[in-house]
């Protein structure tokens, strides 16, 4: 996956946003405000992207397992965040699926009024 296919993956789900709220490097994608997907841009073109991805606990656990390529969530809460490194290990159609999930996790925490605005 090269930085376009994230960019347009993570824009194309319903109600989100970029943002860059720690610093220029740091692009963040939001649904309701809240934080799903973030990556370093200047890792990107470093060669090392990966993209830090809020999952469910036990998943996680099994996942960091599996992979190589998935760590717990660097500057993040270890628990329910996994940093993936992109073009690792990690398949493109699991990394999907992880930006899904994550995107999934984060709109079900969003209060039914919002989540009803954007329309998921």
């Amino acid at each position: 996956m090269n930085i376009q296919q994230y960019f347009d993956f993570c824009l194309a789900k319903k109600g989100v946003t970029e943002h860059f709220p720690f610093d220029e490097d740091t692009l963040v994608f939001k649904v309701g405000g809240k934080m799903f997907a973030l990556s370093s841009l200047s890792e990107w073109e470093k060669g090392n992207p990966s993209v830090n991805l809020k999952c469910d606990p036990d998943k996680a656990e099994e996942l960091r397992a599996e992979y190589d390529g998935i760590n717990p969530g660097w500057h993040m809460s270890k628990t329910h965040w996994n940093t993936v490194k992109i073009n690792a290990d990690v398949p493109d159609k699991l990394l999907k699926e992880l930006i899904t999930d994550s995107y999934g996790l984060v709109f079900k925490s969003l209060t039914k009024k919002l989540q009803a605005e954007i329309g998921n």
